[in-house]
C-alpha cells in the first residue's frame, strides 16, 4: 500500500509564488507517473501538471504553461510543483496523484489509485 503525503500550499496574492511537494512511500515504488490535479468549488477535478508515459513526458494544462513547473527527485520519490505568477483562477484544492502502473489515460482522475490528502491554494487579487 502506498502513502501519498502532500505539503505546501497556502494563501498568496496574485503574482506570488508557492511550491507544493508530494512524497510517495511504499514498497517498490518509483515516481515515474504522478502529478497534480486541482479542483475548484463546483468544478471537476482537472490535471494540472503530470509526469506520464513512464515519466518520460510532462503534461501541463494550457492555463499554467509558462508559470508552473513540475519536477521530481527520484531518490526521494518526491514530486514538486513550483507555481509562479499565480492568478486568482488558480485557487483550488490541489491533489497529488500517483500510480505505479502509469495510466494510459493520464488526465483521468479515475485512473489513479493513490491520492494525497489535498492542499488548499488560495490566490487573492
Amino acid at each position: 500500500q502506498l502513502q501519498v503525503v502532500e505539503s505546501g500550499g497556502g494563501s498568496v496574492q496574485a503574482g506570488g509564488s508557492l511550491r507544493l511537494s508530494c512524497k510517495v512511500s511504499g514498497p517498490t515504488y518509483t515516481s515515474n507517473c504522478m502529478g497534480y490535479f486541482r479542483q475548484a468549488p463546483g468544478k471537476e477535478r482537472e490535471g494540472v501538471a503530470i509526469f506520464y508515459d513512464g515519466g518520460v513526458n510532462t503534461y501541463y494544462t494550457d492555463s499554467v504553461k509558462g508559470r508552473f513547473i513540475i519536477s521530481r527527485d527520484n531518490a526521494e520519490n518526491t514530486v514538486y510543483l513550483q507555481m509562479n505568477s499565480l492568478k486568482p483562477e488558480d485557487t483550488a484544492m490541489y491533489y497529488c496523484a500517483a500510480d505505479p502502473f502509469c495510466p494510459f489515460q493520464y488526465l483521468s482522475p479515475a485512473e489513479y489509485r493513490y491520492w494525497g490528502q489535498g492542499t488548499q491554494v488560495t490566490v487573492s487579487s
